[in-house]
């Protein structure tokens, strides 16, 4: 038989060939995502977002890294849903209500229904996507969603004692806040939440609805004096973390499936979080000087809970007209509600 001998050349190149061929996850390059949020960098909001991307880097041993981009330095807080649909950011985080009309199932979990903390209002909107799973979110993969304590009201200059007090006064609301502020007879300006110091330090505004924690998660504690604790016709806001379909689709279903494991875990600390900030927010409130909050009596809490009533029936009415069961929806996110508080 004749004997065949192959030069040291050929024999390296089949030998790496087979080495390249074996062995793709080692050799794989990173996938880099990246990641925009309208709160800014020190907000415990937006220390959790990049806790989030950090703790997928980690728990993906480093095959996913996500840039953060904080403070809108990617997309404005009213692009961010947008940006990440069209891919100018991989992953977003701001507020559904800033896309006024768009999110009108998801949304209804921001009427004044009575929250009193943010792991309840959490819990209920995510119980909301899980049953219902709008189709007004299907264009991007929900990473998870959460919401904030009570919205209540906050003055500058004038107290706000008895629901009469609200006549004449401008509020800077946006969504479901400026119908609440309506209601309760003052006037809407509805503009995004990094917006408001300023406003109300020119006295654009006389006050603003919003929870406890802006006072020192925006500073809004050293603009205002008043807080008026409207707990029964408290309302909250819906945010959003949301990943490119595409981006989405594209990954590993191994880093899918991690993803998804970190998105439960952190969807419970916005919740956590959001109610620890409140109570931060209230002392920093409070730690300012002649800084005053206004409780409410059974009667008076009554009055503004009969006031902001109509917000209810008319969104109920809208989801109708949309062809959704509005009430269905309502009365699912009232019973979550009245179970968790």
């Amino acid at each position: 038989m004749k004997k065949y001998t192959y030069p040291l050349t050929i024999v390296l190149m089949v030998c790496f060939s087979i080495f390249f061929i074996s062995t793709p996850t080692t050799l794989a390059e990173t996938i880099k995502l990246t990641y925009s949020n309208f709160f800014p960098p020190t907000h415990i909001q937006s220390k959790l977002a990049e806790s989030w991307c950090k703790e997928v880097e980690k728990r993906t041993d480093g095959k996913v890294k996500v840039d953060y981009y904080a403070g809108q330095t990617l997309t404005k807080a009213k692009q961010c849903y947008d940006g990440a649909v069209e891919g100018l950011s991989d992953i977003g985080f701001s507020v559904l209500a800033y896309t006024r009309g768009r999110f009108p199932v998801i949304s209804a979990v921001d009427l004044p229904l009575g929250y009193t903390n943010g792991i309840a209002a959490t819990k209920v909107i995510n119980a909301v996507y899980d049953k219902f799973k709008p189709k007004e979110l299907q264009d991007t993969e929900v990473m998870y969603l959460h919401a904030h304590g009570p919205g209540l009201i906050h003055t500058k200059d004038k107290a706000v004692r008895k629901l009469e007090d609200m006549k004449g006064l401008k509020f800077r609301g946006h969504g479901t806040s400026a119908l609440v502020v309506k209601a309760l007879g003052g006037t809407p300006v509805p503009k995004p939440m990094p917006e408001t110091y300023q406003m109300l330090q020119k006295g654009v505004v006389d006050g603003a609805a919003y929870p406890l924690e802006a006072n020192k998660g925006w500073k809004l504690g050293e603009v205002t004096d008043y807080c008026t604790l409207n707990f029964s016709s408290a309302y909250t806001t819906s945010f959003f973390v949301v990943m490119n379909k595409d981006k989405w689709n594209a990954l590993p279903p191994d880093i899918q499936k991690t993803i998804r494991q970190i998105n439960t875990e952190w969807a419970a600390k916005h919740g956590e979080a959001w109610d620890e900030s409140d109570k931060i927010g209230l002392k920093y409130f409070l730690d300012q000087k002649g800084n005053e909050v206004i409780d409410q009596d059974a009667k008076e809490a009554d009055r503004w809970k009969q006031a902001v009533a109509p917000i209810i029936d008319g969104y109920i009415a809208k989801l109708n007209e949309k062809g959704f069961n509005g009430k269905e929806i309502v009365d699912f996110i009232t019973k979550t509600l009245n179970d968790l508080q």
